[in-house]
């Protein structure tokens, strides 16, 4: 039998339907109050559609919380999230790319990294 939060998505739905109903809103209030439809947080709270990094900080804004607070409830906490396969890794191990490919987006990964508040990172040398 499969566990009930197998699906992070459905954790964090569940997460934020809780605590939604703690403060007595409907999910139409809630739904106005987060800026988002009333069809999406139902699918966010039934666990069919994982919200961006935007709607995240708008309901938990909404709920008077943080989206790292809403995150780590649902058991999601973002340095685990880190701890999975590397991108770069990825990126290096794919044999389909060319060594040329490769570097283009190394590049634009550290630059979308950059522009998120992350130190540059000092790459391996690549092996062709």
């Amino acid at each position: 039998m499969a566990s009930k939060h197998e699906n992070p998505a459905l954790s964090l739905g569940e997460i934020i339907r809780r605590q939604r109903e703690l403060s007595e809103l409907s999910m139409r209030q809630f739904a106005a109050m987060a800026g988002i439809s009333n069809p999406y947080l139902s699918q966010i709270e039934r666990g069919l559609r994982e919200p961006s990094d935007k709607v995240m900080q708008s309901i938990a804004e909404a709920l008077q919380t943080s989206a790292d607070a809403l995150y780590h409830q649902a058991g999601l906490d973002e340095d685990d999230a880190l701890q999975g396969p590397s991108v770069v890794d990825a990126i290096q191990a794919d044999a389909r790319l060319t060594a040329a490919q490769r570097r283009a987006l190394l590049t634009t990964y550290e630059g979308f990294l950059a522009a998120n508040g992350e130190p540059r990172r000092r790459r391996r040398r690549e092996r062709a």
